[in-house]
């Protein structure tokens, strides 16, 4: 329990970590839901999932790599310095061609070349920080990394509001005046980007003094033949997580794209509650689960984990499901943006299978099996983009909701089935078949049939809240502890 309860305290740390910047982030969705028009946040929805793919492709997969070899090598600090060479030598090359064709890349993909110079420097400066956020998780300095993430987002949001909001009314005084460019939101908010970047870069820089630099070449062949399965899956998932929208924009009617994009992407954001339980679990238990390959009753404690992940899982799906409405209101402003709402449950399921699905994928990591990892998200990406294309001409976004669950919801499935296959666990199965299921359940039935008719909704997430707690006692109990 001493371990569990580290984790849970590491987790904790994390998700005020991922919440926090997170849902100072989600503030920016009203900002930009007031002051563009559904074409124009579409268009930037666009670019930021491309923003996803391509920083997956600079990380290739040496973050996780590193988090593998820093836990079973005796030399440490080649590991750092190996990764760390590797990435800073990866991240100038590309800014040096990215920059170089910056113009045929704007002709190709039909961004303004402005836009895509902002992308090009936040991706190199993201790139440059994965080994020092991951150095930082490592050696067990959550709070440090909750600071620095959070203080980016802070700035992020600071700059915007300032740009959209403040400038635009201080504009008329002769100093304002002279900053202030009329028609320029979008550049205002890459720009933002780039200031929060640097910023982040700047704090971890003592990082890059410290470390001592030693590239060790049969290390890093050893780190990329792990890594590169990563890199695939990880390309895999950009386009399940990102192509809906790209796809969206270019199988829908020209007139009609960007409004489809922009509504679609406003109402996904409702998921982001879900993103954010899942995503801070994923920080807490990634190094947990390395440091705990070795010990007896490793699968007992994976299985364990897993179950605590659905049980409260189930309760945010539903608890966002339910009061879904009264979120539009508060996080999206306009109603154009309304269009896309009956995705929110769905999405909200698209995303508790791919958090299940990271919680299942401890087995390929620890038994240095990431190929099937690779495997499993190539698989997602064809539904991705075959229920994609089949559905988005006669369905619109709702094709794309649907294409999100089937490929988040198949990935789940074959880890389970391979996990128990290579490395058995012994998940406590009927119990986590009825908070998966019986949540899913309880939500189509509060949003599909009785949506908006609270007097008989609430007790049902009452019911279904009580359930949990009763069966988690002892999680709940461990959760409250935490100082």
């Amino acid at each position: 329990m001493t371990a569990l309860k580290k984790l849970f305290q590491h987790t904790f740390i994390y998700g005020l970590a991922t919440v926090l910047p997170r849902m100072l982030s989600f503030l920016l969705v009203p900002l930009y839901t007031a002051v563009l028009p559904t074409s124009e946040y579409g268009e930037i929805s666009i670019i930021f999932s491309w923003i996803i793919l391509f920083n997956v492709i600079l990380a290739y997969g040496m973050e996780t790599a590193f988090f593998r070899f820093f836990t079973k090598e005796d030399d440490k600090k080649t590991v750092v310095s190996t990764a760390t060479i590797s990435l800073i030598f990866t991240s100038l090359l590309f800014l040096l061609a990215a920059f170089t064709f910056r113009n045929g890349l704007s002709t190709i993909s039909g961004i303004p070349v402005e836009y895509i110079t902002f992308t090009i420097f936040v991706l190199t400066l993201d790139a440059l920080v994965i080994i020092p956020f991951a150095w930082l998780r490592a050696n067990e300095q959550p709070v440090r990394y909750a600071i620095i993430k959070i203080f980016n987002v802070a700035v992020n949001l600071g700059l915007n509001v300032f740009f959209l909001v403040a400038l635009p009314r201080l504009a008329s005084d002769s100093f304002w005046g002279k900053l202030y460019i009329e028609d320029y939101q979008i550049s205002y908010i890459f720009l933002s980007m780039v200031v929060a970047s640097a910023i982040t870069f700047l704090l971890l820089l003592p990082f890059y003094f410290k470390t001592i630099y030693k590239f060790s070449k049969p290390l890093w062949k050893e780190m990329m033949r792990y890594a590169v399965p990563v890199l695939i899956a990880g390309i895999a998932f950009a386009v399940n997580e990102a192509f809906d929208r790209i796809l969206l924009g270019w199988l829908l009617p020209a007139d009609i794209a960007d409004e489809a994009v922009g509504a679609y992407a406003a109402c996904y954001k409702l998921a982001i509650f879900m993103t954010l339980f899942a995503t801070a679990f994923r920080l807490g238990i990634e190094p947990f689960f390395f440091s705990q390959a070795k010990e007896k009753n490793a699968p007992e404690t994976y299985a364990l984990i897993t179950r605590y992940f659905i049980a409260f899982g189930s309760v945010i799906l539903i608890t966002v499901v339910v009061f879904a409405d009264v979120l539009k209101i508060i996080l999206i402003r306009d109603s154009d943006y309304w269009v896309a709402m009956q995705i929110v449950p769905l999405i909200l399921l698209a995303n508790f299978c791919l958090g299940i699905y990271h919680n299942l994928s401890v087995w390929y990591k620890v038994t240095d099996r990431t190929k099937f990892g690779a495997y499993i998200s190539i698989v997602g990406a064809i539904i991705t983009l075959a229920v994609n294309f089949i559905l988005i001409p006669s369905m619109s976004f709702m094709g794309s909701a649907i294409a999100t669950v089937a490929a988040y919801g198949t990935m789940m499935l074959l880890s389970f089935y391979y996990g128990q296959k290579y490395f058995p666990i012994p998940y406590a199965i009927k119990k986590i078949s009825l908070y998966f299921f019986g949540s899913i359940l309880v939500s189509g039935i509060c949003f599909y049939i009785f949506r908006n008719t609270y007097e008989f909704t609430i007790p049902l997430w009452i019911a279904f809240l009580t359930l949990v707690l009763v069966q988690e006692k002892q999680a709940v109990k461990l959760l409250l502890r935490i100082k």
